[in-house]
């Protein structure tokens, strides 16, 4: 599992960051990558990446605002061009409304798919996601001027590992009975001793938690979806000095943004959405000042990967 920023900025594209993009790839677990959100743009910081986009699969919306979604169209329209003999479906979820910007820009500009496109606009008030092989999404409204999602990506729990060095003194051969033992099976050996599975198998090993939000300002919301996450990627538009101005305009400052972290006790803090208006080295600075809350915290830049 990784996330790879496509586009770390506020608002408007600027020389070193693109507006909001955020691909998380589940290569090993799924062979997917979910996109969240997709600014103006968004593919052509794909091309400086590894990511092939009949791998996207499933693209999730936190707002309508258009540095969030004004590059949807252009990359579902390439997908057809680059999808060739595969033509795999595309599930795209989203706020209320997401359905009708997508289905008029496809319209009015005469493009065809070539694959299957469902379009599932979420419930306002918040929900789950129930999706294949045990994943789970839930997302809930945070705080801004539009109605703006944050989700929470949960991996199913891995099962336990045959603890093979308790099974060592009854020297069981190379074969089929290993593989028994760890599907929880009872085998009987073949000087008759009775072995249950169960007994040898360890703890289930916790599956990771990913939580992404939209803009926001700080609420209450933000724990819900946070709480023990491996990581959290929060928005920090603004620097810490500014709370009116971030409040003023439903944003959140890095502090704010590290203070939730903190509250959440999660593992690592990524922020993103910053304002064109910070230099390099303001955004050292600005980066300095968050770890003093949340010593785990990185400011994101385009194209950083994070391998979880």
């Amino acid at each position: 599992m990784e996330i790879q920023f496509l586009g770390t900025g506020a608002g408007v594209p600027s020389k070193s960051r693109n507006v909001s993009a955020l691909a998380l790839k589940l290569l090993q677990e799924l062979n997917q990558i979910w996109l969240f959100d997709c600014g103006e743009a968004t593919q052509h910081q794909i091309l400086e990446t590894t990511i092939r986009p009949r791998k996207i699969r499933r693209i999730f919306i936190t707002h309508l605002h258009g540095d969030h979604i004004f590059g949807l169209p252009g990359l579902l329209s390439s997908r057809s061009f680059q999808a060739g003999e595969d033509q795999e479906p595309l599930t795209i979820y989203g706020p209320p409304g997401i359905e009708k910007f997508i289905k008029v820009s496809l319209q009015v500009s005469k493009s065809h798919l070539l694959y299957p496109l469902e379009i599932i606009e979420l419930d306002p008030n918040g929900g789950s996601l129930s999706l294949e092989n045990g994943w789970k999404i839930n997302y809930l409204p945070l705080k801004h001027g539009v109605l703006s999602f944050g989700y929470r990506v949960e991996e199913p729990d891995a099962p336990g590992e045959l603890l093979v060095d308790q099974l060592a003194a009854y020297n069981i051969p190379n074969g089929p009975i290993f593989g028994q033992l760890k599907r929880g099976e009872t085998v009987i050996l073949a000087d008759g001793t009775e072995l249950d599975g169960a007994d040898f198998i360890g703890p289930a090993k916790r599956g990771r938690i990913v939580t992404i939000l939209g803009d926001t300002r700080p609420n209450e919301n933000i724990q819900r979806l946070a709480q023990d996450a491996d990581v959290l990627v929060h928005e920090g538009t603004h620097a810490s000095n500014e709370a009116k101005m971030a409040n003023k305009y439903y944003h959140s400052t890095i502090a704010q943004a590290a203070e939730a972290a903190k509250r959440a006790n999660v593992g690592q803090l990524l922020i993103n959405h910053i304002s064109a208006r910070y230099l390099y080295q303001d955004i050292q600075r600005m980066q300095k000042e968050t770890q003093k809350i949340f010593k785990n915290t990185r400011i994101a830049h385009d194209l950083l990967e994070i391998e979880l």
